[in-house]
């Protein structure tokens, strides 16, 4: 029998076109998506704290690259945070470190 490899990246492209896009979820998603701003990251992080090491990394190359190249960054992390309320509890983490690096508002 043939399994096909799970792709995690071409499944949240698959969400972003047909879900986010697709039922205009978010009104800015397509205009940025259409002219490949969004950068997929795949993360290796294993744990919570590794996982916010990841972002404050892309919150600051975001920070430094010009939205004309980069305008978004999609974090797909399929090892850690896989229950929700664990993810609703790290949100607190993620805007301390938005915060933290002086990224509000940016």
């Amino acid at each position: 029998m043939n399994e096909t490899a799970h792709d995690p990246i071409a499944d949240t492209r698959r969400w972003l076109e047909r879900a986010v896009i697709g039922l205009n979820l978010c009104p800015f998603a397509k205009a940025v998506y259409v002219k490949e701003q969004v950068r997929f990251v795949l993360s290796d992080a294993t744990t919570p704290e590794a996982l916010l090491e990841q972002l404050a990394e892309e919150l600051l190359l975001l920070r430094d690259t010009p939205a004309e190249q980069t305008d978004t960054t999609l974090i797909v992390h399929p090892q850690v945070l896989t229950d929700f309320l664990d993810y609703n509890d790290f949100l607190d983490n993620a805007d301390a470190a938005v915060e933290a690096l002086d990224l509000q508002g940016v």
